[in-house]
């Protein structure tokens, strides 16, 4: 089901956050305090995820979206990368059963052709063994970057509507949003960020218009139950508007 923009129409907003959109930062610098290499703090991220997921599960998120790895990360050392790309591989192969257990539907969106053919392949497999799991949608974002995100969209409108390209003022926002990667889920409710930086970083630049921004200190290795409900803790006291007044809230009509 293609979902509705919060710009077109108010969604429906709850004490618990429907869709969690997280950028796990601060791996690298949690195991530079330790002295250990920056690998080490991806490593033990890998059970950071599981946490992530196994709490917004037991609290009633229905989409968990993680941001693994962005179009830019590219530009980090090779050996850094080259050890994501196996830890990918290595949690793909094992995590799997798991989230069927927990009944997570697992998704993967970005460019996924810069990916060698054995992590494409299990992408595609991982995906096809938890289709069927309703309780949580987990996405995973990888080689996934905002502006890729738009303009892949944009580029497959025109090649579903070529007439757009004589017309354009017959584009509207609905047909664009329907080709975004992650057009299945509703835009996130609440956005967080880990590891002390205070910006979006290129991710779901779209779908994030209306989303609650939530910045922590805490390094992505540390973080668990008890951050995630310090989150929702803050997320229950904000006042989603969507461009009404405080009076509007407050009024029965």
């Amino acid at each position: 089901m293609v979902q509705t923009s919060s710009t077109l129409s108010i969604p429906q907003t709850g004490q618990v956050p429907c869709h969690v959109a997280i950028i796990m930062d601060g791996n690298g610098r949690w195991a530079t305090k330790r002295h250990l290499p920056r690998t080490a703090g991806h490593v033990r991220g890998v059970q950071a995820v599981r946490r992530a997921v196994e709490a917004c599960g037991h609290r009633g998120v229905r989409y968990l979206t993680l941001f693994a790895f962005s179009s830019e990360n590219w530009r980090r050392p090779a050996h850094e990368v080259s050890v994501l790309m196996r830890l990918f591989i290595r949690t793909l192969e094992k995590e799997v059963d798991k989230l069927i257990a927990q009944g997570v539907c697992l998704r993967i969106v970005g460019d996924l052709s810069a990916f060698d053919a054995k992590l494409q392949d299990l992408i595609r497999e991982a995906e096809r063994k938890t289709a069927g799991q309703t309780t949580l949608t987990l996405t995973i974002a990888a080689n996934y970057g905002g502006r890729w995100d738009i303009l892949q969209a944009a580029q497959a409108l025109l090649r579903d509507h070529p007439e757009l390209s004589a017309h354009p003022e017959h584009l509207d926002e609905a047909a664009l949003t329907s080709r975004l990667a992650m057009a299945y889920a509703p835009e996130p409710d609440l956005f967080i960020r880990t590891g002390g930086e205070q910006r979006i970083s290129n991710f779901l630049i779209w779908q994030l218009a209306y989303a609650e921004l939530y910045f922590t200190d805490c390094f992505w290795p540390d973080f668990g139950a008890v951050e995630i409900d310090q989150a929702f803790a803050w997320y229950r006291d904000r006042e989603r508007r969507f461009g009404r007044t405080s009076e509007q809230l407050r009024s029965p009509a």
